[in-house]
């Protein structure tokens, strides 16, 4: 099945609306995935052919295909094109990320290898195992991770791995104001180089039209509204039928919670959100419960820049792991960051819990909890 073909099946299926520039960059993605075939055939039959494989190779990095960064404003249906490619791209050395979740596994990756340049040596270990890398929710703000990007992407790039990226953001905009951005200009080189970029115009928020709401998000902080979180809570201690816990284990540390049953974790803003949590607590929280009750989030604004990176960075994994994530609050949704550097970040993060509000999203199951 070509991308075209799906999309015409969900545009009946799921009512979309008839978006032509969405299937001018399907058009795209189908050209990909045919490059892409031809691409890794090619390169295989080098391996039987050793007389000629310096030739070849240089045949090879000429014809190497493209990638595809697509950046544009939330909810215009960049993960849903890249997902649906992944879907039907018809390789099997292929991964598909959340970015936070790529950075987290080259971080790990790193430990284990020893040498001069382990980004180099990573970056083979990787091509023997993927052939196509699709990342979605492409960020750069961190110096450190800005600097293993500089340098993995040019080693990914050189050895022939493609890239299909997502983001918020345009790749000349990457690491805005970032200190010692000028090191990482040439990963931003690089990313223009070796994809097609295309900036999704369209203004319809699909994550809007298809929130028919399954009611997740409660406010204001009232004990009306907070025991709904807690009647839900216990409606699940009752069918799980086990011994209610006040603190849980995570990454080789304890987190203070409000109870935890049979793959529902009960937590307030405090103990998740304000507390020193980093990312791989909220991966590994995600990738362990199905449904998340987080009680008493506060509004935030620059004050709490730090508080509100790791809710955004929460909502994102739990996103990732199709976590039901039910919320108790001290505003409307649309006001729950004030002001501050992160008014951008927040908007989408604002359109992934209007989705994950959706009965389509309720639908969904849990990547990882059986």
């Amino acid at each position: 099945m070509m991308l075209k073909e799906k999309y015409q099946n969900d545009f009946l299926k799921l009512g979309f609306k008839k978006d032509s520039f969405q299937e001018n960059i399907i058009d795209i993605l189908d050209n990909l995935s045919l490059d892409v075939i031809e691409y890794f055939r090619i390169e295989t039959s080098i391996q039987f052919l050793s007389f000629f494989k310096k030739l070849c190779r240089k045949k090879i990095k000429k014809n190497k295909p493209k990638g595809v960064y697509l950046w544009g404003g939330v909810g215009r249906g960049k993960t849903y094109l890249m997902n649906s490619f992944y879907e039907i791209l018809p390789i099997k050395k292929k991964i598909r990320l959340h970015f936070h979740s790529f950075m987290n596994r080259v971080h790990e990756e790193l430990k284990t290898l020893n040498g001069l340049n382990p980004l180099e040596l990573l970056a083979d270990k990787w091509k023997l195992e993927i052939e196509v890398i699709c990342l979605d929710e492409f960020v750069v703000s961190d110096i450190s991770d800005a600097m293993i990007l500089s340098v993995l992407l040019k080693a990914l790039f050189d050895r022939g791995i493609i890239l299909v990226i997502t983001s918020n953001i345009q790749p000349n905009h990457l690491y805005r104001n970032g200190f010692n951005r000028e090191q990482f200009l040439s990963a931003i080189h690089l990313i223009e180089k070796n994809c097609i970029i295309i900036n999704i115009r369209n203004n319809i928020d699909y994550r809007l039209l298809m929130s028919k709401q399954a009611e997740r998000y409660y406010y204001p902080l009232t004990k009306s509204n907070n025991k709904k979180l807690i009647i839900c809570y216990k409606k699940h201690l009752k069918i799980a039928k086990t011994t209610p816990k006040n603190k849980i284990k995570i990454n080789n540390h304890y987190i203070k919670i409000i109870g935890e049953t049979g793959g529902l974790l009960y937590a307030t803003f405090e103990q998740l959100c304000q507390s020193n949590r980093n990312q791989n607590d909220y991966i590994k929280i995600s990738m362990n419960y199905h449904t998340v009750l987080l009680a008493n989030v506060k509004q935030m604004n620059h004050t709490l820049d730090d508080v509100a990176r790791r809710f955004i960075a929460l909502v994102d994994q739990c996103y990732e792991c199709c976590v039901k994530l039910v919320i108790s609050a001290e505003v409307p949704l649309e006001l729950l960051y004030s002001e501050g550097q992160l008014k951008f970040e927040f908007e989408r993060c604002c359109s992934r819990l209007n989705e994950m509000q959706s009965k389509r999203y309720s639908s969904r199951k849990h990547l990882f909890y059986k």
